[in-house]
């Protein structure tokens, strides 16, 4: 391996192998907003009529805002969920037919042993039984499919949250056997992603994880390694804090920082970036802000599973005062549990956490409330989302937000509220 890093090397110091063929030109998301996704805008709605109950109006009106302005990625995170890319670019179309100029967000998640370190986001595909090549043939290859016929669409991809951060510091034999079939997992899928409207952003973790001194120059090794087998694939950048909580900046660090050169996620676009550049690759990014911790709310840097007290942070921007950084906005959709963790009362990984979605609104940062003019120089809204009073269960189906299905499910599959939406093969909610 440390031959490799060194060939590499080499080549880029003499000029063999310029930096450039591993970049993709210019900033997507300037002249652009991050397309909403009307799903999470119905999963709000509980949120909404939450506090719309409690007589709360200031709350719900934060949640109103998300609903109809706030742009969130969309997450494919197993095979089922390809079918959320056609809703994804008939929004995005329609988007487009009211002459706005949306960019969809979607997060390549689907690596045969991912989550190795935790366990909670482990997936559908093993190693172990034909998972790489299932990757490639059943996810990745359909992936880019729908993608490079929508040519008249942009596309930010986020790749792979946490891999490389389990790369670099995986140290269990189960990390350590998925480490060279996933970065040829994820090579492969830089490859079959080359196209004008797809713009990558490779995961490189957050900067509790990697930002430390001594992480830098591994984390732009393992980037190095990857792009390497990706050959002349191109990559816009990276992404960061997907699914944490570090806060973008800010001027008093708490103390687990101390003695890093990361203590925020614009420090780790800046340190971090300064280890990629020596290698002559990319040095954009994009950060996510989806949640953000209140001070105080973590004892340690690794706490990462339903931090509380947190808050909505920065809505979508490309003002971000770093030149190393293409945009701030949200990755992971707030309201979505982390796993049975983290705040009492967590659902699985992935579930509605409604509780969890109410405190992140009366947190919310201040750019979230009502009569704010959506962000970003052209807005991509959803439908404006109407006022309405709870809905009420009936009959023998299942009340709105209740699971209606999925496998193993005996339960109602009739909505009293609603239409039954497949989250995934094992889980359906009335939304």
């Amino acid at each position: 391996m440390r031959v490799a890093f060194a060939i590499l090397a080499g080549l880029l110091a003499t000029g063999s192998a310029s930096p450039l063929e591993a970049r993709q030109s210019g900033n997507p998301f300037v002249g652009r907003s991050l397309l909403v996704n009307p799903k999470y805008s119905e999963s709000l709605e509980r949120t909404r009529q939450a506090f719309l109950s409690r007589g709360d109006q200031t709350n719900a009106a934060k949640v109103q805002y998300v609903q109809n302005n706030v742009g969130t990625f969309v997450w494919i995170s197993n095979i089922f969920l390809l079918r959320d890319i056609d809703d994804a670019i008939r929004d995005a179309r329609a988007a487009q037919a009211r002459g706005e100029k949306p960019i969809v967000g979607l997060v390549l998640y689907n690596l045969p042993d991912r989550d190795c370190s935790a366990g909670h986001s482990s997936g559908e595909l093993s190693l172990n039984q034909n998972g790489l090549n299932r990757y490639r043939t059943e996810y990745v290859q359909p992936f880019a499919q729908k993608l490079k016929a929508a040519s008249d669409l942009q596309f930010a991809v986020v790749l792979e949250p946490d891999a490389i951060g389990n790369m670099v510091t995986g140290t269990t034999a189960f990390c350590r056997n998925a480490r060279g079939p996933q970065q040829d997992g994820i090579a492969y899928a830089i490859q079959q992603l080359q196209a004008s409207n797809i713009h990558l952003y490779l995961d490189v973790a957050n900067g509790g994880w990697l930002g430390w001194a001594d992480n830098l120059k591994p984390t732009a090794a393992e980037v190095a390694t990857i792009l390497q087998k990706a050959g002349n694939a191109r990559i816009r950048g990276y992404s960061s804090n997907v699914s944490n909580y570090n806060p973008y900046s800010t001027n008093n660090p708490p103390p687990y920082t101390a003695g890093s050169p990361s203590a925020d996620e614009s420090r780790y676009a800046t340190s971090l970036g300064n280890a990629l550049r020596e290698r002559g690759l990319p040095t954009n990014f994009i950060i996510d802000q989806g949640r953000v911790a209140l001070d105080g709310a973590r004892k340690e840097w690794g706490e990462w599973c339903n931090v509380s007290p947190a808050g909505f942070g920065q809505p979508f921007t490309t003002n971000t005062n770093n030149p190393n950084v293409d945009a701030i906005l949200w990755v992971k959709p707030g309201g979505e549990s982390d796993g049975t963790c983290g705040m009492s009362g967590a659902p699985v990984a992935g579930a509605w956490f409604d509780a969890y979605a109410q405190m992140l609104t009366t947190n919310a940062h201040p750019d979230i409330r009502a009569g704010n003019p959506a962000p970003g120089p052209s807005s991509t809204s959803a439908a404006p989302v109407p006022s309405a009073t709870a809905p009420a269960p009936g009959g023998n189906c299942a009340p709105r937000w209740a699971q209606c299905g999925g496998q193993g499910w005996s339960g109602p599959t009739c909505c009293s509220e609603g239409t039954c939406q497949a989250s995934n093969q094992w889980y359906s909610q009335c939304l």
